[in-house]
């Protein structure tokens, strides 16, 4: 055991410093996740004082501590100031049930000073009670913002983690810095991984009514489409922030979602949140200049994707149809964009479809749950011995798209907009070959969690789409 060091205290700060997010900022979008009632509330408990907000969210959700994003080099360096002996102590402004649980999960801290619920640990009283404590120049301190100022004043000696260029240089002003750990580049891939951009492909549907109906040669009719293919993107990119601002914790026991850059730290919920209000707003505005019907189809599709990420994804079947809704919803607003009337075999072959893709989805998660010895999903509602009903229910929505398909050929819009309508028989084995090699993938654990994602990579499925453009080609010409 590593004998007493002479030196005085070290003192962690946590959000921000210790932890690469803030407490506050997750505890409240948890409760809004999981009780948005009694989410309603915090303005109330705000007027009565912030440390009263945090310890009634605090009484209401638990944070899983052991997924949060620690900053490494932060923990590091407390095992190595430790082991020579040193008295480490986490304070923080974060709740004490929170900051406890954290510092019981580590076990790196001798001491732990928080939010109590009466008095907020934060700025000029985390100063003056580290001072009352360990006196004037009586501790080190790490922290990394600016409320942190008057508390590296008061310090010996000012750790600096993963601060703005001004609160730097506010801290060196003020303070003798001994250390600084650089704050992570957030760049511009972070910021695109957030807004999910490769998702912007399943947006293309707009543009399917103008395929069908023949039009995709009208520049007018195009530039239309091609707004609304824009405004979808920015709305569904809005909602997918929420999304990931909602499962923090389930994705961070994901193994590959665990890396998005909220649930990873690199981006913080606070960002999240503005940059959801700005593209929403971006979406909106773009859908003015497409006209009123595109607008309300896109208000709609924004209402269930809230209602998804809020609710109807922890809802056993409802997940799936909504997910079978919004991808026709895309189908909706592009016709509406261009003022067509999208027919009800198209409507149809889409619900029956996107439908099948959804079962793929939920069929995948629950395949590597049982891998994982895991019986349920957090914030999910089926459990593992549901695979082989879900994977009976969409096999049958994938082969009633087929058989929709099959209908159509034999309608009065084919024997109008094709000339040798008989071609068009040969979409039916390509599709029921695509949708039968999409599940046997599935079956065999290949798939990722999105199969529209997957479809894009997969030479097999690529080739499928290909075949099937050429043949409704070739069905329009005279042979």
């Amino acid at each position: 055991m590593a004998e007493l060091s002479a030196e005085p205290p070290l003192v962690i700060d946590l959000d921000g410093t210790l932890l690469r997010s803030d407490l506050l900022q997750e505890s409240a979008l948890r409760l809004l996740h999981v009780a948005p009632l009694q989410a309603l509330r915090m303005p109330v408990w705000l007027l009565a004082g912030k440390a009263v907000l945090k310890r009634r969210i605090a009484e209401r959700v638990s944070i899983d501590v052991g997924t949060l994003p620690y900053d490494e080099r932060v923990l590091a360096w407390i095992e190595d100031e430790r082991a020579r002996g040193r008295r480490v102590v986490l304070c923080t402004a974060s709740d004490t049930r929170y900051a406890e649980a954290v510092a019981l999960h580590l076990g790196c801290f001798d001491e732990v000073i928080a939010s109590d619920g009466n008095t907020n640990v934060s700025a000029r009283r985390k100063a003056d009670e580290l001072v009352r404590r360990f006196g004037v120049g009586g501790f080190d301190y790490a922290g990394n913002a600016r409320d942190d100022l008057p508390v590296w004043a008061a310090a010996r000696r000012a750790v600096v983690v993963s601060a703005s260029d001004s609160v730097r240089d506010a801290a060196h002003r003020c303070a003798q810095v001994e250390r600084e750990f650089q704050r992570p580049a957030a760049g511009p891939a972070q910021w695109l991984k957030a807004v999910r951009l490769h998702q912007w492909l399943k947006n293309l549907l707009v543009f399917l009514p103008l395929l069908g109906a023949h039009q995709l040669g009208d520049p007018g009719l195009l530039a239309q489409a091609l707004l609304a293919f824009l405004a979808f993107g920015l709305c569904a990119s809005s909602v997918y922030v929420l999304n990931d601002l909602m499962d923090l914790q389930s994705d961070r026991r994901h193994p590959r979602k665990r890396a998005r850059p909220f649930a990873a730290g690199r981006l913080l919920p606070s960002t999240g949140l503005v940059m959801a209000a700005v593209l929403v707003l971006a979406a909106f505005v773009l859908a003015a200049f497409t006209g009123r019907a595109f607008m309300a189809w896109l208000a709609v599709y924004f209402a269930i994707t809230l209602a998804y990420t809020f609710w109807l994804k922890r809802k056993l079947l409802l997940d799936a149809l909504a997910l079978a809704a919004l991808y026709t919803l895309r189908i909706i607003g592009g016709a509406a964009a261009v003022s067509l009337t999208p027919s009800f075999w198209l409507l149809a072959f889409s619900l029956f479809l996107f439908l099948s893709l959804a079962f793929v989805k939920r069929y995948s998660e629950l395949l590597v749950m049982q891998e994982e010895g895991r019986s349920t999903a957090a914030g999910r509602s089926y459990v593992t011995q549901d695979l082989a009903l879900v994977a009976m229910l969409g096999v049958n929505a994938g082969f009633a798209a087929v058989l929709v398909m099959a209908l159509y050929l034999n309608s009065e819009n084919v024997l109008r907009l094709y000339r040798t309508p008989e071609l068009m028989w040969l979409t039916v084995p390509l599709l029921l070959y695509w949708i039968s090699r999409m599940w046997l993938k599935a079956h065999r654990g290949r798939m990722d969690d999105d199969p529209l994602m997957y479809a894009v990579r997969d030479p097999a499925s690529l080739a499928c789409g290909a075949l099937f453009l050429a043949v409704l080609w070739l069905a329009t010409l005279a042979w």
